[in-house]
């Protein structure tokens, strides 16, 4: 019994200061750690960034923290950690190589989330699709094409490769070009163009609709006229603007050529 109460003497007075310097370490770590989740999360706030991801990236910095916290206080008492961090370290590294792809996609969801070249409503063309961007979350993006299929893209491509966003900018160019027949007026064809232009209160005046000789081709002489609209009106001027013209032409007279072969046969006498 002596032997034991002296043996726990000794116990105290060697490791009580290191126990109790770990449970200070220990109460304080953990709570500069609230104080940097809070922080964190405010800020992620501020920059509107995805709940799904404020709320993971939170989390995760939170364990990696506490983490190391613990590490550190094992250490103050005296516990060899040495071991335990090659353990970690080696399941780390199996865990990273068996989720290479996956781990890539996070990233990758992570990079769209915080620098933005798209968001949900979007069109863009990646990856040889195009579509709709309906959903961006950790691991994939979802698109819808115009055909209403659902397209789930990885997003380390998106991150990583050449995409078009063509809901990037408020305004877009529309282009045409229209082929009216050698021996027609281009004055004539030209002041139609312009007319429809202007009867057409979705174009904008500003930038000025533009409306040039483009080219003499082989059959045709190619009037280009390129003009600018709201984007969300792009398909419904372009389509229209074909309907009217093709109308307007053949009411004016104009004519729209198109190619033409001439065969001679010659007989043998």
């Amino acid at each position: 019994m002596e032997n034991l109460q002296e043996n726990f003497v000794e116990f105290l007075v060697d490791y009580g200061p290191k126990v109790l310097g770990a449970i200070v370490v220990l109460i304080i770590g953990l709570w500069i750690i609230g104080r940097i989740s809070k922080l964190l999360k405010k800020s992620f706030d501020r920059r509107e960034m995805d709940a799904s991801l404020r709320s993971f990236l939170v989390s995760m910095i939170g364990v990696l923290l506490k983490v190391l916290l613990v590490i550190s206080v094992m250490s103050m008492v005296g516990i060899a950690v040495t071991s335990f961090i090659a353990i970690l370290g080696a399941a780390g590294l199996a865990v990273g190589l068996a989720l290479s792809g996956t781990l890539q996609n996070f990233a990758g969801g992570v990079i769209l989330l915080l620098f933005k070249p798209f968001k949900v409503g979007d069109f863009i063309t990646a990856e040889g699709y195009s579509g709709t961007v309906e959903e961006i979350q950790i691991f994939v993006t979802f698109l819808k094409t115009p055909q209403n299929v659902t397209i789930i893209i990885p997003n380390s491509g998106l991150a990583t490769n050449s995409l078009t966003n063509f809901s990037a900018k408020p305004i877009r160019r529309v282009d045409w070009s229209f082929g009216i027949a050698y021996g027609d007026s281009y004055d004539k064809a030209k002041e139609v163009l312009l007319k429809l232009i202007q009867e057409d209160d979705r174009i904008l005046k500003d930038p000025e609709p533009f409306i040039a000789l483009g080219e003499l081709a082989d059959s045709s002489v190619e009037i280009t006229t390129r003009v600018w609209v709201n984007a969300a009106d792009f398909w419904g001027v372009f389509f229209d603007m074909n309907e009217k013209v093709y109308k307007a032409f053949e009411k004016e007279g104009i004519n729209i050529p198109f190619p033409q072969m001439d065969v001679h046969l010659h007989k043998e006498n």
